[in-house]
């Protein structure tokens, strides 16, 4: 039989993967909508943003993805995919921040990223 300590440390857990598959889900969708609104025969600077904005947007969404699985991966397979997740939004905000239009996704880039460092930080 479970404590209540144990159940309300379960409940935190299973709220902060919630939240960190919630972040991803909004940062690929804004990643995704920022390289759709590139023009693909634009400049080298306009083609960076468009392919961040791509990879952000599949990160994002594989991130998800593991979340929402029932412990397919280990914790260190967690782990990993959340600091995969992390970094590549990291990079995607810093190129968004060079873009002007692109401050929504470098937003969402960022709250996506501390998502994931949160999440990160429960795991044992």
């Amino acid at each position: 039989m479970t404590t209540t300590t144990s159940q309300q440390e379960l409940f935190r857990f299973l709220e902060d993967r919630f939240a960190c598959a919630q972040a991803c889900t909004e940062c690929a969708r804004a990643c995704a909508l920022r390289a759709s609104l590139v023009d693909p025969d634009g400049t080298e600077e306009q083609e960076l943003v468009r392919r961040k904005g791509i990879m952000c947007a599949e990160v994002c969404d594989a991130t998800c993805r593991v979340l929402s699985e029932q412990n397919r991966l280990d914790e260190d397979g967690i782990r990993v995919q959340l600091e995969w997740c992390r970094s590549v939004c990291l990079e995607s905000a810093h190129v968004f921040d060079r873009y002007p239009g692109a401050e929504d996704s470098a937003k969402a880039c960022r709250e996506c990223a501390q998502a994931c460092t949160d999440f990160m930080a429960t795991l044992t």
